[in-house]
C-alpha cells in the first residue's frame, strides 16, 4: 500500500531546530576537544605534572563560553550577510497585522526600589504620552510597583504617581502599590502584582526603573504576542541610552557591537528556548501566573532561600509549560541605563553571580527541555570561569618560575593564544564586519575611521576590565563559601565622581593582583609576554580607571570626541527627545526626524 505522509509546519520546525542544535553541539564539542588537545600539547615539555594538569583543568573550565560566543558570532554574521530578513530567519513568528486594532489589555509594570523619582517620572511620562499619541493608551494600564524601604522616597513615589494619574486621567489608569516587605525581591514584586491584578490583563510588560521603550516597540511586542498564542515571553534587544558617563559609554559601545551578531547566532539554535533578561519584555500572564512561580531553595547559606537571578528560571519554567520564549534581534525602541561607574558594575555582576550559582539546585528539576537545562548549567559556568581564569594565570606563572626548562611549546602556545583571542572578540569583530559592509551602519556609528578607532580602544579597555571583574568574582565566590551574601538594594544610575578613598578600598585586591602580575612580567622575556601586559595593567590601575571614568568631565570629553558613538547619537530618534539626555545636548546635534532619520543637511558625515 502506498501512503503519503505530510509533515505539519510544527513538525518541520521541530526537525529544523533539532538539526540546528545538533550542528551547534557538534561545533562546540569539536572545538572543545581540539583546543584541549592543543593546550595539552603546549604543556608537554617535561611531561604532564600535577601543576600542568591543574592548568589544563582551569583552561577547560573557561572554554565553553569562549567557544559558544565564537560560534554564535560566526553564525550570526552568516545570517546577517546571507539572509534577506535575519530577524525572521531566527525568530519566525507572525508579526501581526499593523493595521488592525489591538485586542488585548497590557499592564506596564514599573518595578522600583529606592529610586530617583525625578528621572523615573520623566521616563514614565514620556512612554505614556507616546502611547496616547499613537492612539493605543486605552489598551495599557501603568502600575508603579514599589519595594521602597525608605518612607521619604515612598512619599515622593506617591506624589509622582498622583501627578501621573492626574495628568493622564481618562487616557490611562495609573496605579501605585508599595509593599512593606520586599519578599522575593523583584520576582516577588511581580508575583504580588499577578496575585492582585493578573486576571485583569492579558499581558504584562516588565520595566526596570531605568527602562524606556518607544510606543512603536511596545505595540509591536503586543501585536506579535496577540498573533502567536504559544509565545509566553517575548522581548527585543535592549540597548543603552546615550550617556554622559565615560565608563558606560565605552562599555555599551562594546556591548552594542557584540550584541546583534551574538543574539542572532544564539537565536538560530536556541529558537523557542530563548533567554529572558528580566525587563523590557512582554509576559503572557495566564501561564506566567500558573507555571512561573519561583521555588524557595531549602537550606541555609547564601545559595539557599530566594532566587536572585529570577529571569532565566522563569524562562525555563515557561518553556517547560509548553510556551515559547523568543528574542527578536531588533535594536530599536528598547532602552536601559548601564551602570555609570565600575563599582556599580561590579555590584550588579556580583548579584548575578550569586543568583546564577543558585541554579545548581535547579538542574535536576523534572520536565525541563534539554536546551533549558543547558542554559542553567552555562549560566553557572559563566561565573565559574573567573576563578578558573585566575587559577590558570597564577598556575602558569608559577610553572614558569619553578622549572629549569621551558615549560611550554612556543609554536602551539602562540597558535593557541591567537585562536583564543580571536574567539573572545569574535562577536564584536563579526558586527564590525557587518557595520563596515553597510553604508547606513557606517554612518550611524560615525564613519569607518571612527568605528575602527573606537573598536581598537574598546578592545584594549575591555582587556583591562576583564581581569578586574575576574578578581571581583573570584573573591566574592570565596566569600560565599564563608557565608557572605549580597542584597538587592537601589542601584546607582546617575553620573558622579567616585571618591578616591572608596575606590581604593574596594579595589585594593585588583591593585595587588596587577602589581604581582607586573612584577612577574618584568622577569620574563618581553617578546613572549607582551600580549598579556593589559592583564596586569588593568588591575594595577583599577582605582585610577574607576575614578577617572566616573567623572562627568571625562564623559563630556568622550562625547565631544565622537568616539564610541552609537546610532542614537548620530540620528536621535523622536522617542528620546522628551528625555533631555545630556549626551544628546552636548554641542550641535542632527535634527531628529521621523523614526530617527536625519532631516535636511544634518546628515552625519563619515570620518
Amino acid at each position: 500500500m502506498f501512503q503519503v505522509f505530510d509533515m505539519s509546519i510544527s513538525e518541520k520546525t521541530d526537525t529544523k531546530m533539532t538539526v540546528r542544535r545538533f550542528i551547534f553541539l557538534s561545533l562546540l564539542v569539536v572545538s572543545f576537544l581540539s583546543l584541549t588537545a592543543l593546550m595539552t600539547v603546549t604543556l608537554t615539555p617535561g611531561g604532564l605534572t600535577p601543576l600542568d594538569l591543574f592548568i589544563l583543568f582551569c583552561f577547560m573550565v573557561t572554554l565553553p563560553w569562549t567557544i559558544i560566543g565564537f560560534w554564535n558570532a560566526v553564525i550570526g554574521l552568516l545570517v546577517m550577510r546571507v539572509s534577506k530578513n535575519p530577524v525572521e530567519a531566527v525568530c519566525p513568528i507572525d508579526a501581526g497585522d499593523p493595521d488592525s486594532p489591538l485586542k488585548s489589555s497590557t499592564a506596564l509594570l514599573s518595578c522600583i526600589r529606592d529610586e530617583d523619582t525625578e528621572s523615573l517620572e520623566v521616563n514614565l511620562s514620556a512612554m505614556v504620552s507616546h502611547l496616547i499619541r499613537a492612539g493605543q493608551a486605552d489598551h495599557f494600564t501603568l502600575y508603579v510597583l514599589s519595594d521602597t524601604s525608605m518612607d521619604d522616597i515612598a512619599l515622593q513615589e506617591q506624589q509622582m504617581s498622583a501627578r501621573l494619574s492626574e495628568r493622564f486621567q481618562g487616557q490611562m489608569d495609573v496605579i501605585y502599590r508599595r509593599r512593606s516587605l520586599n519578599t522575593g525581591f523583584k520576582a516577588g514584586n511581580i508575583e504580588d502584582f499577578c496575585d492582585r491584578w493578573g486576571d485583569e490583563h492579558d499581558f504584562a510588560l516588565v520595566l526596570d526603573a531605568d527602562s524606556y521603550m518607544s510606543a512603536e516597540a511596545m505595540v509591536d511586542l503586543v501585536r506579535r504576542m496577540e498573533a502567536n498564542p504559544k509565545v509566553g515571553i517575548l522581548q527585543s534587544l535592549v540597548v543603552g541610552l546615550p550617556t554622559d558617563s565615560a565608563f558606560a559609554r565605552i562599555f555599551q559601545f562594546g556591548m552594542r557591537l557584540g550584541m546583534r551578531s551574538y543574539t542572532i547566532g544564539s537565536a538560530w539554535w536556541q529558537g523557542d528556548c530563548g533567554p529572558y533578561w528580566g525587563h523590557n519584555a512582554l509576559l503572557r500572564l495566564k501561564p506566567f501566573k500558573e507555571h512561573c512561580r519561583l521555588p524557595v531553595l531549602p537550606g541555609k547559606g547564601p545559595l539557599a532561600g530566594t532566587i536572585l537571578s529570577h529571569d532565566q528560571v522563569e524562562a525555563v519554567l515557561m518553556r517547560r509549560a509548553g510556551y515559547e520564549v523568543r528574542v527578536l534581534p531588533l535594536e530599536t525602541g528598547s532602552y536601559e541605563v548601564n551602570p555609570p561607574h565600575i563599582l556599580e558594575f561590579i555590584r550588579r555582576d556580583l548579584r548575578w553571580c550569586q543568583g546564577n550559582l543558585q541554579y545548581r539546585r535547579l538542574l535536576s528539576m523534572p520536565g525541563l527541555k534539554p536546551v533549558s537545562r543547558a542554559q542553567l548549567f552555562l549560566a553557572i559556568l559563566m561565573f565559574l570561569g573567573s576563578p578558573a581564569w585566575i587559577g590558570f594565570m597564577t598556575a602558569a606563572a608559577v610553572l614558569g618560575m619553578t622549572t629549569d626548562y621551558a615549560p611550554y611549546r612556543t609554536d602551539t602556545g602562540l597558535a593557541l593564544f591567537a585562536t583564543i583571542l580571536t574567539m573572545v572578540f569574535a562577536p564584536k569583530l563579526a558586527t564590525v564586519a557587518d557595520v563596515l559592509a553597510r553604508a547606513d551602519l557606517r554612518k550611524a556609528f560615525g564613519g569607518p575611521i571612527r568605528v575602527v578607532t573606537s573598536v581598537f580602544t574598546e578592545i584594549l579597555y575591555s582587556a583591562m576590565l576583564a581581569p578586574i571583574m575576574a578578581v571581583a568574582h573570584t573573591l566574592f565566590m570565596g566569600g560565599l563559601i564563608a557565608g557572605k551574601t549580597i542584597g538587592w538594594g537601589a542601584q546607582a544610575r546617575g553620573v558622579q565622581r567616585l571618591p578616591v578613598a572608596l575606590a581604593a578600598r574596594k579595589l585594593w585586591p585588583q591593585t595587588l593582583f596587577g602589581l604581582s602580575g607586573l612584577t612577574w612580567l618584568y622577569t620574563q622575556p618581553i617578546d613572549l609576554v607582551w600580549p598579556v601586559i593589559p592583564v596586569a595593567i588593568g588591575p594595577l590601575l583599577a582605582t585610577v580607571i574607576a575614578v577617572t571614568t566616573s567623572t562627568r568631565s571625562l564623559g563630556k570629553l568622550a562625547i565631544r570626541s565622537t568616539l564610541w558613538r552609537i546610532p542614537e547619537e548620530s540620528a536621535p530618534p523622536e522617542e528620546l527627545a522628551d528625555l533631555q539626555l545630556p549626551a544628546l545636548t552636548q554641542g550641535p546635534l542632527p535634527v531628529p526626524g521621523k523614526h530617527g532619520l536625519v532631516q535636511g543637511d544634518a546628515k552625519p558625515a563619515e570620518a
